[in-house]
């Protein structure tokens, strides 16, 4: 076994000792990749108009990062250290493709809405940065529930974010009249991209009001 194997074994969690709930509680909430990261927010722009696409895009975030954790998870002491980000990214783009492809084979009406902004998630830092920063160095089932907990975490600020703006700009949720135009009169801002990053800086200022991130203690 070479030294590069052997140390990536060390840092390794014994699964007897991993704390599962308090990796979901991390990605979901505490630590959430969009309020208490500010990573990934360049899709909101664009999917957040509708709750349904909102949805269908989050799905599309736990599949990919839960399954690329698992595999890099999987693999991680069979690939080598100075190519581990382009395997990475290889893992993450197979999954990526697999649920593009799911999209146009059942959802095609869905597939053409979102465009090519499901291929986007491989260069999502959320999805990239959970292979990094946690798959490459813990057993695949903490893999696997660290991938779903950030990928909820997620999926939960892009329907909150979708929520409000199709609400105040279109007046309905889910297609569904809730505003009615007989006397409600559309905010056509909410529909446009500055509506997003509005929304997001509302969202995440909320949630870091309640529960404030850990300040780093300063040395003297």
């Amino acid at each position: 076994m070479s030294s590069d194997s052997q140390s990536r074994q060390s840092t390794a969690l014994p699964v007897s000792r991993v704390n599962y709930l308090g990796i979901l509680k991390d990605g979901v909430y505490r630590t959430n990749p969009v309020t208490y990261q500010v990573l990934g927010i360049c899709i909101f722009l664009a999917i957040t108009t509708k709750v349904e696409n909102a949805l269908v895009m989050g799905f599309a975030l736990i599949f990919v990062t839960a399954m690329s954790n698992l595999i890099v998870s999987v693999l991680r002491n069979a690939i080598p250290r100075r190519i581990r980000m382009i395997a990475e990214v290889a893992i993450i783009a197979t999954f990526v493709i697999f649920f593009d492809q799911f999209l146009k084979a059942f959802y095609w009406d869905m597939s053409k809405q979102l465009g090519p902004y499901v291929a986007l998630i491989i260069t999502n830092c959320i999805v990239m940065g959970r292979a990094e920063a946690f798959a490459i160095q813990n057993p695949p089932l903490p893999s696997l529930v660290d991938g779903i907990a950030n990928g909820i975490g997620y999926a939960l600020i892009l329907v909150l974010i979708a929520l409000f703006r199709e609400l105040i700009g279109f007046g309905t949720i889910l297609g569904f009249t809730v505003l009615s135009q007989d006397w409600y009169e559309r905010n056509i801002l909410f529909i446009m991209a500055p509506g997003a990053f509005f929304m997001a800086g509302f969202l995440i200022w909320v949630l870091n009001f309640i529960n404030p991130p850990k300040q780093a203690e300063v040395g003297k």
